[in-house]
């Protein structure tokens, strides 16, 4: 569903902070903090809380189709 890598990754392209990425989510940071440190995997429900948080902000997740799991920022559909 969601990795250690891609969630920092996301984060990256967004510029949060892992406290921004827990107040977006509604979980704790030191959730956030196990999580992209890969000691602890998170309960189903809190992945996809992280990811929703995510996906409403802009963020992109590219499926492992031979290529590797990412993520990357949405088009804008607003003309530049």
């Amino acid at each position: 569903m969601l990795s250690a890598a891609q969630c920092r990754a996301a984060r990256g392209l967004l510029n949060w902070t892992q406290q921004e990425l827990a107040e977006a989510a509604k979980v704790g940071v030191v959730t956030v903090r196990q999580f992209e440190l890969a000691g602890a995997v998170p309960r189903r429900a809190t992945l996809l809380a992280i990811k929703t948080a995510f996906e409403a902000a802009g963020v992109e997740f590219i499926a492992e189709n031979g290529g590797g799991a990412g993520v990357r920022l949405k088009r804008s559909t607003a003309a530049s």
